[in-house]
């Protein structure tokens, strides 16, 4: 596709507000499916619609040659069956208008891991997506590092707000984090690869962490001192959630689905994108350095740990998650 006709759900969100702009500069012509569109700013025509409401979909999807979809309902307790039913309308509405392609954004976890039920629910969209005809292009991901996505705001308020931090067991789960612009980059780059529908391809930043890795190199980065860790080996994962939703701003029903993720491996082991979208990733600190860079632009250039990071939480889908962040699932406040 050299031009396409583009519709992105999540546009508002915390990647779908990245790529809409990056799809405009590299030609294409965007639609920004949104439940409100009266208030959109961001690049692309504006357009209502909602993955809950397949009878919504049939205008937004109209004429489109490729459509992202960046959506799912981490904040529900039912997320499973609220994401497999809207996973499986938008394929079939977009099989009906005749859409190209989709391209999705989903987690990483090998298939021979106990995946959580979070990371199976990514698996199972995928094939739902696909299941009415439409050749779809996944692309997996593990924790992004940018302004306003879940998980790394809750790295940035745990460095923020904690004199020391307990070990639960997650702290010592290997993933690959990937910086936000790596993650628009390759998701801009599969549109203009005729050979990536249908594939899986998995992407991540350039090295492997254990979570309090991340950590610790994010309170340098800012400058704190280094952050003592007490092992608390019988914290459960019930507990573990309670305290992040604690100590930062997610709430209860996501913490618990994200600690339930953050007990698996999440790191590239095949089908790595760079063998269709050759070039070097950012850095974990490069990343932490631009995230924050962010933040303050959002502020004002106020370098403190108030603010708004963006919008919260619906009722309706909405995106974001380590192992696979989308588009806008941002915390509630951020500081």
């Amino acid at each position: 596709m050299a031009q396409s006709n583009v519709l992105v759900t999540g546009a508002s969100g915390f990647i779908g507000s990245h790529l809409c702009p990056a799809l405009e500069r590299a030609g294409h012509r965007v639609r920004a499916m949104t439940r409100h569109p009266e208030s959109y700013t961001g690049a692309g025509e504006p357009c209502p619609g909602d993955v809950g409401d397949p009878a919504s979909l049939r205008m937004p999807l109209a004429g489109v040659d490729a459509a992202y979809y960046l959506v799912h309902s981490l904040d529900s307790a039912e997320f499973e069956e609220v994401d497999a039913r809207a996973a499986r309308a938008f394929g079939a509405a977009a099989a009906e208008a005749g859409v190209r392609r989709i391209v999705y954004l989903g987690g990483l976890g090998a298939e021979d891991q106990h995946l959580s039920p979070h990371l199976c629910s990514r698996r199972a969209v995928e094939s739902l997506l696909g299941a009415a005809g439409v050749p779809v292009t996944v692309l997996r991901a593990a924790v992004v590092i940018g302004h306003g996505g879940i998980s790394w705001e809750i790295t940035r308020q745990l460095v923020d707000h904690l004199p020391a931090m307990v070990a639960p067991r997650w702290v010592s789960t290997r993933s690959q984090p990937i910086a936000l612009a790596d993650v628009v980059r390759y998701l801009v780059a599969v549109l203009s690869a005729p050979e990536s529908a249908g594939q899986v391809y998995e992407i991540g930043g350039p090295e492997v962490l254990r979570y309090i890795d991340m950590l610790q190199r994010a309170a340098w980065i800012q400058h704190r001192r280094r952050l003592p860790v007490l092992p608390v080996p019988l914290l459960t994962p019930r507990l573990s959630s309670a305290w992040l939703a604690l100590v930062t701003d997610v709430n209860l029903v996501t913490a618990r689905t994200l600690v339930d993720s953050m007990t698996t491996e999440v790191i590239v082991r095949q089908n790595p994108i760079q063998r269709l979208v050759p070039g070097p990733t950012i850095g974990y600190d490069d990343a932490v350095r631009q995230a924050l860079a962010a933040r303050r632009a959002a502020l004002g250039g106020d370098s403190g740990t108030g603010g708004d990071s963006g919008a919260g939480y619906g009722a309706a889908p909405v995106q974001d998650g380590p192992a696979g962040e989308d588009a806008g699932g941002r915390l509630p406040r951020s500081g």
